[in-house]
């Protein structure tokens, strides 16, 4: 299966039904196809050859991502951007995954037209809703070309290149090919509860989690709700009006979610599955989820070295088998899928028995081809033909796994690990926390000292002293945070991640 053939699928169900809607409007399965035998059969006639890189820049919209599904029609490769990407790290990413196409949305007219000047070798810019000075508009460039049946095989089986996160350093290519996103897809549709024809509500950027999370959608058949920007209360709407069946946020959102004043009056009854991830949750805040929302909350743990499905915790399992919340549980990431195998590794990548903390390790079709043009960071995340998740956890009896942090987060101070992760959680406990960050600095007594940021829920007052009172109560003197300061707001990345580094960079001494 290619991303092309999802669509394909769907459309095989009844080309009529609704395909990608935003704003009350509709493209059909068929609307769809066509966009993609015209932009596929379009990028060949201008000399676009099969494997070519095409890059695609925009907020959420149903056409760009209809192009991302004639990009993989036309056997090229795609690229996709983060719309909050700052130019640097934009023109970074065309010139090292040699993307020669970009299509682009007008809102970032400005942005493409500086582009054009650092980024030599593209030799196409389309934008997709309205014609610039320097581009034409998908429609003018679409004018003579038809809309029949097209599609051209692929040279191999790259799919796509995606950036990772780039808070170590520059962003790595990922290469993930349709075995990959093949894989991912089969994981979901056996692990989550899906039924015919989902509506799923996309708010989250579809160069993330929400676009790959539409793939399985797609192949049912379902429809893909699409909201151009975070809006709570229109999602809120939208899940009533619509009566979507499957959605995802990260959990910043969903705290959000959980606060607003339209949540306890919304009819939330046609969810079947609200998938969180991308960031650990607060369990305190879980449990108001699954209180608040419903017993459809879902979990997912991947990378976008092995996307989403590492380990899944479907709604099922968030509960007990006498349908009590299965508080114990709810501080794991579910357990692994059926087509991989996930293990617990040392250093030396020596497999570590059950109960035992180490790195999260993963053998499966999921994995990565590499990193693009980068063989020896390639090799580096690998050990004894294992992929290294460069995350710490453990697996209990029953298979589950625990992630206890992130193997760059770890603090050791005064000789003993402290897992930011963990001081954090406590943290979330508290409620007049909405959510933190937790770190380490030098310190000439301890090694690291243990800092934390953290920033109050809307109407909420609390000062540090009370606070650091409680989590030194809950989790001990030696992992409560040194220092804690009270932000109104937090760093973020684009998909909503707290910025650790960027928050510890402003604690460390100036040389």
């Amino acid at each position: 299966m290619r991303l092309i053939d999802y669509l394909d699928k769907g459309a095989s169900h009844d080309k009529t039904a609704p395909c990608l809607t935003m704003a009350g409007e509709s493209l059909s399965y068929e609307a769809v196809q066509r966009i993609t035998y015209k932009v596929a059969r379009g990028l060949h006639q201008s000399g676009v050859v099969l494997g070519t890189h095409v890059a695609v820049l925009s907020e959420n919209d149903p056409v760009a991502f209809a192009c991302v599904f004639a990009i993989s029609r036309a056997a090229a490769v795609w690229c996709p951007i983060n719309p909050r990407n700052e130019i640097a790290e934009t023109a970074y990413v065309l010139n090292n995954f040699d993307c020669t196409v970009l299509f682009f949305h007008s809102t970032f007219s400005a942005l493409v037209e500086k582009l054009l000047s650092l980024v030599p070798q593209l030799t196409q810019v389309i934008c997709l809703d309205a014609p610039q000075a320097f581009a034409p508009s998908l429609d003018e460039w679409l004018q003579a070309v038809p809309d029949s049946v097209f599609s051209a095989e692929p040279v191999d089986d790259l799919a796509m290149i995606a950036g990772t996160g780039g808070t170590t350093g520059q962003p790595k290519g990922v290469m993930l090919s349709n075995r990959n996103l093949e894989t991912m897809t089969a994981l979901a549709l056996m692990g989550y509860p899906y039924g015919e024809r989902p509506v799923y509500l996309a708010m989250a950027p579809l160069t993330h989690a929400a676009g790959v999370m539409a793939f399985p959608i797609l192949a049912l058949g379902g429809e893909i709700i699409i909201m151009p920007k975070a809006d709570i209360a229109g999602f809120l709407a939208l899940i009533e009006r619509c009566r979507v069946t499957h959605c995802f946020l990260p959990p910043t959102l969903i705290y959000m979610l959980l606060d607003h004043p339209a949540l306890p009056a919304t009819d939330l009854t046609s969810l079947r599955c609200f998938w969180y991830g991308a960031a650990p949750m607060s369990v305190a805040r879980l449990e108001g989820a699954l209180s608040k929302i419903g017993p459809v909350m879902a979990q997912f743990f991947g990378q976008t070295e092995a996307p989403m499905m590492i380990s899944m915790m479907p709604p099922k399992d968030h509960f007990n088998a006498d349908g009590t919340i299965a508080h114990e549980r709810l501080t794991s990431a579910g357990k692994a899928g059926s087509l991989l195998h996930l293990a617990i590794v040392d250093a030396a990548g020596a497999l570590l028995a059950e109960g035992t903390t180490g790195e999260i390790v993963v053998k499966s079709s999921l994995v990565m081809m590499g990193y693009y043009k980068n063989p020896p960071a390639t090799a580096e995340a690998s050990i004894n033909g294992w992929h290294k998740t460069g995350d710490i956890g453990y697996l209990d009896g029953d298979g589950y796994l625990f992630i206890v942090d992130r193997l760059k987060d770890m603090i050791i101070s005064g000789g003993f690990n402290v897992y930011s992760a963990e001081v954090e959680q406590a943290l979330l406990r508290h409620p007049a926390v909405q959510d933190c960050a937790v770190f380490g600095v030098p310190d000439d007594k301890w090694g690291e000292r243990v800092c934390a940021v953290v920033q109050l829920r809307a109407g909420q007052s609390a000062n540090s002293a009370d606070i650091l009172a409680v989590i030194k109560r809950d989790i001990g003197s030696v992992k409560t945070p040194k220092s804690l300061d009270i932000w109104d707001d937090l760093p973020r990345s684009k998909i909503g991640k707290v910025l650790k580094k960027d928050i510890r960079l402003r604690f460390l001494p100036s040389d």
